[in-house]
C-alpha cells in the first residue's frame, strides 16, 4: 500500500511537470526543442517521454487510488502516451532537416564559447562573437549570389530564420528612463522605467525594413528580359558579340561574375524603367545603411591600443606633397586633390584612408594637448577664436573632410584600420548588433545597384549599335 500510494504521488508530480510548454532557449523559429527526461527521472515514474495536452485531453488522469491496478508499461494510458509521444518527436524533426539543425547547434555553441573551441574560455567577446555571426550568416546567404534574381528560397528561410535568433538579444538591452506617474491624488510622481535603448529603439527598426526592401528588390526580378552569361573572359570575343559589356580593367581578375545579356533590341521601356527604379531605391538603401553605420562606428569609443600606434607626425604619415597642400591651400578642396592623386585602385584608396584617418586623430590629439597647457582662464577668453588659429585643429578638419571626400568616392571602399580595430575591441552587444547588421545591408544594397547598372549599360550598348 505504501508503495503504490508513493507511486502514485511521483506520478501525479512527473504528469504535472509535463504539462509545461518546453520553450528553446534562443527562438521557436529556429530551434527544435523537446524536454527530455534524464535517466533518474524515469527510475520514479513508468513514462520517460514527454507529454503534452493532447496526451490526456479525451481521458481524465487516473486518481491515486487506481494507480495500484496499473501494470507498468501495459496501461492503455501509458501506450497512448508514448504513441502521442512518438508523433511530437516526429513533428520537431520536421520543423528543421539534420543539417540545418546541426549547423545551428553549431552556431549557437560558437556563440556561447566565443568561438573557441578548447572551452578554455580564451574566446572573443560576445560582441564580437555576435558580429562574426552576422557576417558569416550573410557569406552564407547571399555570398553566392552574383544576379539579379529572386533568393532561393531555402536560403531566403534561412537568413529570417536566424537573423530573428541573433537580433533578439536587442529585446533584453533595456535601459531606465524617468517616467511621470498619476496618482489618484493629481500628484504627479517620478518614476524609473525600463525601456528599450534609445540607439536600437531608433536603429534596428529601420534596417529590418531595409532588409525586407532589399529582399523585395531581389523577388522583383523574377521573370526579366534578359538572362547571364556565366563564366566568360572579359577578354574573350563571345563577350563583345553577346553582350558587349564594357570592359573594365579591374573585372579583368574577376572573370568567372555571370555577364548580363538582352536581346539585341534592347530591353522593353518597361523593363528599363523598373530597373532604374529599383536602382534608385537600392541606391537609397545604401544610403542609409551606410549613415547608420557610420554613426555607430563613430559612438564606439577608440581603443587605446589604437592610440598609442598613433604615428608621431601627421606629415610623415601623409607624406610632404599632401600635407603641402592641405597646409598651405587658401581654400582647401579634398575633390582637387583626390584627382591630383590619380588613385588606381582600391588598395591605393584604403592605404590613402588609413594615413589620412590616423594623422587625423594625431592632429587632434596635439591639438587637445596644446589647450590641456593652457589656463583656464586663456582657453576661456580664446575660445572663439583659438581652434580656428590652431595649425593641429585645421590640419585635422582638412583630414577629416578629405576622409569623407574618400569614401564618397570609393563607396565600395572596405573598412579602415580604425574602423576594423573597434570592431575588435568593441564590448557593447547592441553595438555589435548594429554595425554588422548596417554593415551586411550595405553591402548587399552596394551590389544590387552594380547588377543594375551592368544591365542598363548592356541595354544601352545594344540601342546603340541598333542605331
Amino acid at each position: 500500500m505504501n508503495k503504490s500510494s508513493n507511486f502514485g504521488e511521483n506520478s501525479d508530480m512527473d504528469h504535472s511537470v509535463s504539462d509545461t510548454p518546453a520553450f528553446s532557449p534562443l527562438s521557436g523559429d529556429s530551434f527544435g526543442y523537446c524536454r527530455v527526461w534524464t535517466s533518474s527521472d524515469a527510475s520514479n515514474s513508468n513514462f520517460s517521454d514527454t507529454l503534452d495536452d493532447s496526451s490526456y485531453a479525451s481521458e481524465p488522469s487516473p486518481s491515486p487510488s487506481q494507480w495500484r491496478d496499473v501494470k507498468p508499461g501495459l496501461s492503455k494510458l501509458g501506450m497512448k502516451l508514448r504513441k502521442n509521444s512518438v508523433h511530437t518527436k516526429l513533428d520537431d524533426n520536421d520543423l528543421l532537416d539534420t543539417g540545418e539543425l546541426e549547423m545551428m547547434k553549431e552556431r549557437f555553441a560558437k556563440l556561447l564559447l566565443g568561438e573557441d573551441m578548447s572551452g578554455g574560455g580564451k574566446g572573443v567577446s560576445t560582441a564580437v562573437t555576435i558580429s562574426n555571426a552576422i557576417t558569416n550568416l550573410y557569406a552564407t546567404v547571399f555570398g553566392q549570389s552574383l544576379k539579379l534574381e529572386p533568393l532561393k528560397l531555402e536560403k531566403k528561410t534561412m537568413w529570417k530564420r536566424e537573423m530573428k535568433v541573433l537580433l533578439s538579444v536587442c529585446d533584453y538591452i533595456q535601459e531606465f528612463a524617468p517616467t511621470a506617474q498619476y496618482l489618484e491624488d493629481g500628484t504627479i510622481v517620478e518614476m524609473m522605467k525600463s525601456r528599450p535603448r534609445s540607439d536600437i529603439y531608433v536603429n534596428l527598426p529601420a534596417l529590418q525594413k531595409l532588409d525586407t526592401m532589399l529582399i523585395e528588390i531581389l523577388d522583383s526580378f523574377e521573370d526579366t528580359e534578359f538572362w547571364y552569361a556565366e563564366n566568360i573572359s572579359a577578354s574573350s570575343p563571345r563577350l563583345r558579340a553577346a553582350s558587349f559589356r564594357k570592359i573594365v580593367p579591374r573585372k579583368d581578375e574577376k572573370w568567372w561574375l555571370p555577364v548580363p545579356c538582352v536581346l539585341p533590341g534592347g530591353l522593353s521601356e518597361k523593363s528599363r524603367k523598373h530597373l532604374i527604379e529599383k536602382r534608385d531605391c537600392a541606391n537609397q538603401i545604401h544610403k542609409a545603411a551606410m549613415a547608420i553605420n557610420s554613426n555607430i562606428l563613430d559612438e564606439i569609443d577608440i581603443p587605446e591600443t589604437y592610440i598609442e600606434d598613433l604615428p608621431k607626425s601627421g606629415r610623415g604619415s601623409l607624406g610632404d606633397t599632401i600635407y603641402h597642400y592641405m597646409y598651405t591651400a587658401d581654400k582647401f578642396s579634398p575633390d582637387q586633390l583626390l584627382d591630383c592623386l590619380k588613385i588606381s585602385s582600391e588598395h591605393e584608396a584604403l592605404d590613402l584612408a588609413d594615413r589620412v584617418e590616423s594623422s587625423m586623430y594625431t592632429w587632434r590629439r596635439k591639438a587637445c594637448l596644446s589647450h590641456s597647457k593652457s589656463s583656464w582662464k586663456e582657453v576661456k577668453d580664446l575660445m572663439d577664436d583659438t581652434d580656428w588659429k590652431d595649425k593641429n585643429y585645421i590640419l585635422a578638419d582638412r583630414a577629416e573632410a578629405l576622409l569623407f571626400c574618400l569614401k564618397q568616392r570609393y563607396p565600395e571602399l572596405s573598412q579602415t584600420s580604425l574602423d576594423t580595430c573597434k570592431i575588435q575591441y568593441n564590448r557593447d552587444v547592441g553595438k555589435a548588433v548594429l554595425e554588422s547588421y548596417s554593415r551586411v545591408l550595405e553591402g548587399l544594397a552596394f551590389n544590387i545597384v552594380a547588377w543594375i547598372e551592368d544591365v542598363l549599360y548592356v541595354d544601352n550598348s545594344m540601342r546603340n549599335r541598333e542605331v
